[in-house]
């Protein structure tokens, strides 16, 4: 089964994505805040760390900075905000699978797992 964390002060904004997500078999934990993801990754394994544009105590891209340089191997996607361009450049090197929109929808969850998966080899690449 598929792990998730999903950090974000306010569930509200991913009620879609999990619903989809969990319709597809995967399981989402939550965290409110940069610090309580940190501790809970700290003790359990995850396949993807999904973050808010902003967390309370930090924004997505500085918790997702912090927890590469911590284990550079973690798949995440933010929520962002920025413009593309702006996007990739404060986001790079950070190895993060997607870009998402607030408050992103089922059709966001499935193009996330189904990215994530190929990444996991659970299934074939396509050719979109």
């Amino acid at each position: 089964m598929t792990q998730l964390l999903i950090v974000t002060p306010d569930r509200a904004n991913f009620t879609e994505l999990s619903a989809e997500i969990e319709k597809q078999g995967a399981f989402a934990s939550w965290a409110a805040s940069g610090r309580q993801a940190m501790e809970m990754l700290a003790e359990t394994a995850v396949d993807l760390v999904l973050t808010d544009e902003t967390l309370g105590d930090m924004s997505g891209l500085e918790f997702i900075a912090q927890l590469v340089a911590i284990n550079p191997m973690i798949n995440c996607a933010a929520v962002s905000t920025l413009p593309p361009e702006a996007y990739h450049e404060a986001s790079e090197g950070l190895g993060i699978l997607m870009q998402l929109p607030p408050r992103p929808g089922a059709a966001d969850g499935q193009r996330l797992l189904a990215q994530l998966n190929q990444i996991l080899g659970l299934t074939a690449p396509t050719n979109k």
